[in-house]
């Protein structure tokens, strides 16, 4: 893989990409505090023999796109309290930033539109683009992703630990917990052998290690706030994809952003957590390739 760079929105980032340029284009964004890579080669590759373009690339502050050095990370109890009180949280930069930052590195590539599939905080970046710039958007499809509404169910108890003892720095991020929590939110229809998945964390680690960029994506999803009357002003054709046994974002959070998008299709998968295995590809690169093909 060769990556390749842009500036956009003020931010540089990084990039690559897959198929021929003219051919209908494939936006993939990626979750919080993941890197691009983390979609994988078989899945961009199996797109773009559908005769798409597609294109990946590191959000702000994360992999080999450009850090925020200088932005604020808001502290855990200052988090609590105003998420507690509903009070706006102060932070650097909120998803609206980071649908600009994608809708701007469209436009550093000349796509005048794009199919648009988010994964995760992706999934959110990705409502937010087509909710706001419908006419750039020729479909969207969210995956594992959530409206935002407080009222939904949170992340299991043991996700949420984790997911407190590493913002609070009582875990040490490195590969060894790295690794376990992607065995806590993986899919336990569609395993990964011990190789496949180490593999992809030494990877992962060799090509960017920055865990202040986990902070403040965290911080950015909860002072953007719920998305529900957003979601309500999405005219594009939505597909929402989910596990049935995702413990990070649950079900039910799928079930309510389609419910909230007008129009959206719904597709459950049995087995299916919280990350892409390379087992999982062959179907979500039907779903996805199907959704957009009706949507070509």
């Amino acid at each position: 893989m060769s990556e390749r760079y842009l500036d956009a929105n003020g931010v540089r980032l990084a990039y690559d990409d897959f198929g021929n340029a003219n051919d209908p284009a494939i936006l993939l964004i990626m979750g919080m505090a993941t890197q691009m890579t983390a979609w994988p080669l078989s899945f961009c590759r199996g797109l773009a023999d559908r005769g798409f373009y597609v294109v990946r690339y590191d959000n702000r502050d994360v992999g080999l796109s450009e850090k925020m050095l200088t932005a604020r990370i808001p502290s855990t109890l200052d988090m609590m309290l105003k998420a507690g009180i509903n009070r706006p949280l102060k932070v650097s930069y909120k998803l609206d930033d980071m649908a600009t930052d994608a809708l701007e590195l469209m436009n550093a590539l000349n796509l005048n539109q794009a199919h648009v599939v988010g994964v995760s905080m992706g999934g959110m970046i990705g409502q937010v683009l087509a909710a706001k710039h419908t006419s750039r958007v020729c479909s969207l499809t969210s995956i594992m992703s959530s409206s935002g509404d407080p009222n939904l169910p949170r992340a299991s108890k043991k996700v949420t630990r984790a997911l407190l003892k590493r913002y609070l720095g009582l875990v040490k991020p490195g590969l060894k917990s790295t690794i376990a929590f992607q065995r806590l939110i993986g899919s336990p229809g569609f395993p990964q052998s011990d190789d496949e998945l180490n593999e992809k964390v030494r990877a992962a680690f060799q090509r960017s290690f920055y865990p202040p960029g986990f902070a403040r994506h965290m911080a950015a999803i909860m002072a953007s706030g719920s998305r529900v009357e957003l979601l309500k002003a999405i005219k594009t054709p939505s597909l929402v994809i989910h596990g049935r046994d995702d413990v990070l974002v649950p079900l039910a959070c799928g079930v309510d952003t389609a419910r909230q998008i007008p129009n959206a299709a719904l597709k459950i998968i049995d087995g299916m957590g919280h990350n892409l295995p390379e087992s999982l590809v062959p179907i979500l690169t039907d779903l996805v390739a199907d959704h957009v093909l009706a949507k070509a």
